[in-house]
């Protein structure tokens, strides 16, 4: 069996709401002495889960708590949640870019990690610099660097570019270097968070190849985040599920995602708040989330009416919606903002969003939701807070029965003629 190359031993971070460190210089000492005395931290003993649809109750949340698992040599771990799970917190205490506030974390091998746009990179140094800059901090000497150089250049396709300051760069730009150095410096461990995302396609694309090759012809082992669901399971061999900042599962790829998604069993296709309980801010709030349509289950051959109601608490204020639409293996179908922004007075509105007949296939599918406000301030944001489950009418008008491919099956209109 493989040797272990990562060991996390009770590792958990608690942060303080609004505020920077634990807020006052007698919170500090307090820690200080309990440290010098060998003692537990007193702030280890209260805070929340790190659950966002429930009123905090304490400054301080836990964003992770009580997190075992291993990785060995050669693996590749994938580590799926929702939105605010501890991911990101994860991977930069893998990363070393932050401490754990109880546990600890044993490391073998080089690590280089992709955990978001331009980390690690200094915006007023080229592209070529930054390449050199960070095969320095992964501890490789010149001449390493130099025969690896023309490779990076080659992967990331910015090489017209490389002798510009990054800061310069878009993101899409940053990420197609930062990964090229990050994959082909030879690190023993590679993190990569769900960044690529920010990519195109073709890069994306790309990134996975490369990844399998890193742990399969290489043997590196890589941590990888992602919402892209499909990329997991053709990527990972293993998955761990965070939830609320907890493990709640660690084992086969497979048993992780159907995990997920069973995670989504109990959301529903409306949701109504109390004005005093509805997600938002003093400004605004989303106050119902809907659907509509004219049979008794919602179906591939009628319209679908989504609608939002929200409550607008302040004068002349710009409001908006957007939508996001994901299918039951988290691939991204759409996005589509309301485009009216006009000032709103005080009071109720309600937005309606028509998903046309012949569009979406059948099975369920995800919504998250955006109430955006002025200086596009995301006012609250509702990650998968309701679903749809699209069926078939059974009178299919192609005479084609069962399960189409894709995530979409628009009604194309076709003709035959005879033209011989």
């Amino acid at each position: 069996m493989s040797e272990v190359v990562i060991k996390v031993e009770n590792v958990s971070k608690q942060y303080r709401l609004g505020a920077v460190g634990t807020g006052t210089l007698s919170h500090d000492l307090n820690r200080m002495w309990a440290r010098v005395r060998g003692k537990e931290d007193p702030f280890a003993k209260i805070g929340d889960t790190n659950d966002r649809t429930v009123k905090a109750s304490s400054d301080f949340v836990w964003s992770l708590k009580d997190i075992n698992f291993e990785v060995r040599h050669g693996e590749v771990l994938g580590i799926i949640g929702r939105n605010g799970a501890g991911k990101s917190t994860l991977l930069k205490i893998l990363s070393r870019t932050t401490s754990p506030t109880t546990g600890k974390i044993k490391i073998k091998g080089r690590v280089a990690s992709l955990l978001e746009v331009g980390t690690g990179f200094h915006p007023e140094l080229t592209g070529k610099e930054n390449i050199y800059l960070n095969g320095a901090i992964l501890g490789m000497n010149k001449a390493e660097i130099n025969r690896k150089f023309d490779e990076i250049v080659d992967f990331s396709g910015v090489e017209r570019y490389i002798d510009t300051p990054v800061k310069r760069y878009s993101s899409g730009m940053y990420v197609r270097l930062a990964f090229a150095v990050a994959a082909n410096l030879e690190p023993d461990i590679l993190i990569v968070d769900e960044v690529l995302a920010v990519g195109d396609a073709e890069f994306q694309k790309k990134c996975i190849g490369k990844m399998k090759d890193v742990s399969v012809k290489e043997g590196r082992t890589v941590l990888f985040v992602s919402h892209n669901m499909v990329a997991v399971k053709s990527l990972c061999d293993s998955g761990v599920v965070l939830d609320n900042g907890r493990l709640v599962y660690t084992g086969t790829v497979r048993g992780a995602i159907n995990l997920y998604n069973s995670n989504f069993s109990n959301v529903e296709s409306s949701i109504r708040w109390p004005v005093e309980e509805a997600p938002g801010n003093d400004k605004a709030k989303i106050t119902a989330i809907n659907f509509e349509t004219e049979d008794d289950f919602f179906c591939i051959e009628n319209e679908i009416q989504m609608e939002i109601e929200f409550i607008n608490l302040s004068d002349n204020h710009l409001l908006n919606v957007s939508v996001s639409i994901f299918d039951e293996n988290e691939v991204y179908v759409l996005a589509t903002p309301n485009p009216t922004r006009v000032p709103l007075s005080k009071g109720v509105y309600k937005s309606t969003c028509t998903i046309p007949k012949d569009f979406l296939n059948t099975g369920k599918y995800f919504f998250t939701v955006l109430l955006v406000g002025n200086n596009f301030e995301i006012i609250t944001q509702l990650d998968k807070v309701v679903v749809l489950e699209i069926q078939e009418k059974g009178t299919n008008r192609n005479n084609f029965f069962g399960k189409w491919g894709g995530v979409v099956r628009p009604y194309f209109k076709w003709g035959n003629s005879l033209i011989n």
